[in-house]
């Protein structure tokens, strides 16, 4: 498909146990802040679309493989791309590295099904799934998409 979006977050202490790790459940949320940015850099945001379609992306699988531990203070690099698109569910890619050593920390999956707000299953709106397939060059740069 198209290209990986990055986003870049800091691990917070309150995301880290005792000994300044980042606790295992931090990456799915991770996840959430690539796929999220990815949307918006597409130019829509979640709410959007399930306010102008009453489409919902239900989480239906995810995969998570840990690399490396990920510690207090590091500032990492998510990486965020669309593997799959299916008439009604979407499948996005992540790595997340850590920016001082550019070593890989984690990988993983999401599958995402679209529902109306009654968890019916439904198409992907085209509007969206256009935006999602763009070229790469449509697309707004990281930190710079619409709010």
């Amino acid at each position: 498909m198209n290209g990986w979006h990055e986003t870049e977050v800091r691990v917070r202490y309150a995301e880290t146990d005792q000994m300044g790790i980042a606790h295992h459940a931090n990456y799915l949320i991770w996840f959430e802040t690539g796929r999220s940015d990815l949307c918006r850099a597409r130019g829509f945001s979640y709410k959007e679309m399930e306010e102008n379609e009453n489409a919902l992306m239900v989480v239906a699988e995810s995969y998570v493989r840990y690399k490396s531990p990920a510690f207090y203070e590091d500032v990492l690099t998510i990486r965020t791309a669309i593997s799959e698109i299916r008439s009604r569910s979407i499948r996005f890619s992540y790595e997340i590295s850590r920016n001082k050593d550019d070593s890989l920390i984690a990988e993983g999956e999401t599958l995402h099904l679209v529902t109306d707000q009654d968890h019916k299953v439904k198409s992907i709106p085209e509007v969206y799934k256009r935006l999602l397939t763009e070229d790469d060059k449509m697309a707004f740069p990281a930190n710079q998409a619409p709010r």
